[in-house]
């Protein structure tokens, strides 16, 4: 009898061990769709006070599209890991602003964005059943997640806000050369409902830290235009001070006097002086996207038991039962 149990004990207990691993990779992986919008913070809209940093300058009418892929592996049972790829829009005007000196100011600009990025999710609450009846089938999963991003930024900018968008970093409205690859770090929230062990349906809200201030070519202080790639009546310049614009179109905004580009006065420079952005602020993005994605399960027990040894598993015969 002890024979027979200690025999059993080691078939159950390598039963187990060998089941865990192949439970655990049922349902690890599912593969699936972003779709949204995008935004940002930067220096131009916003609203009638000076900048404020996350959502509290942002203008909501300037949201754009975000989509793309994902693929996600679950780890355990408290982390994923989720890699995708994203394509989205942002863009500003200072025409939209509440504030009469960005009005004034004039500037616009749009952004078509590339992200790879790659996070772990930590689950903070998860229900295997929801609604608790015993069914199993739709689960619920809300997760946090920080990682890190890869982007590529190419803004543009409209001359009098009509017409062509021209790609700004070439123009060289600062004097400023900047790459068109960027470095950011995702942070958000997020969570999922997973209907049939199969279907994912979710919502993600993510924020994007950079580490540039010029996703809308805006950043520092004018130059003088003589400077500027054509000079002061080429592109570069008519582009980099728009104030006479909004000042034909509206005369009880800001004189274009105090805009564009001044010989520096003598002594120290004057705090403020030329100032067309804020460096001390880089920029920033957000998406806001429901989600879709199928999950892959694995090969079931009954391929496992039954068709191992095509895998190259040694095949093992019925046996008979045991007669006492």
């Amino acid at each position: 009898m002890f024979r027979l149990g200690y025999r059993s004990a080691l078939l159950v207990a390598a039963g187990l061990w060998c089941a865990t691993p192949e439970a655990k990779a049922q349902y690890a992986w599912d593969f699936g769709a972003h779709l949204g919008g995008a935004n940002y913070l930067g220096e131009m809209g916003g609203k009638e006070q000076t900048r404020r940093d996350f959502v509290w300058d942002m203008k909501l009418g300037q949201t754009r599209w975000a989509l793309g892929g994902f693929a996600r592996r679950k780890i355990n049972r408290t982390i994923s890991l989720n890699a995708g790829l994203m394509y989205l829009r942002i863009q500003g005007a200072d025409a939209l602003s509440l504030n009469r000196g960005r009005v004034g100011r004039n500037l616009n600009f749009r952004n078509d964005m590339f992200e790879l990025y790659l996070r772990p999710e930590f689950t903070i609450f998860q229900d295997n059943d929801l609604g608790g009846r015993g069914k199993y089938r739709t689960d619920f999963r809300l997760f946090a997640y920080a990682g890190a991003a890869l982007y590529y930024s190419n803004p543009k900018g409209q001359l009098n806000r009509t017409g062509e968008f021209f790609a700004l970093r070439p123009l060289n409205t600062e004097l400023a050369e900047y790459s068109p690859l960027g470095f950011a770090i995702p942070a958000g929230i997020g969570f999922h409902f997973t209907k049939s062990r199969k279907h994912r349906f979710g919502f993600d809200f993510g924020w994007r830290t950079t580490f540039s201030d010029y996703l809308d070519d805006v950043s520092t202080v004018y130059v003088d235009p003589a400077r500027l790639p054509g000079g002061p009546n080429g592109l570069s310049a008519q582009m980099y001070d728009q104030s006479a614009f909004a000042y034909a179109l509206d005369p009880t905004l800001p004189d274009p006097a105090n805009y564009g580009w001044k010989p520096p006065t003598p002594g120290p420079s004057k705090k403020g002086e030329n100032k067309r952005g804020d460096p001390t602020h880089n920029d920033s993005y957000l998406t806001m996207t429901l989600t879709y994605s199928y999950v892959l399960r694995g090969q079931s027990n009954f391929y496992r038991q039954r068709y191992n040894w095509v895998r190259g598993a040694k095949r093992v015969g019925r046996k008979s039962r045991a007669k006492f």
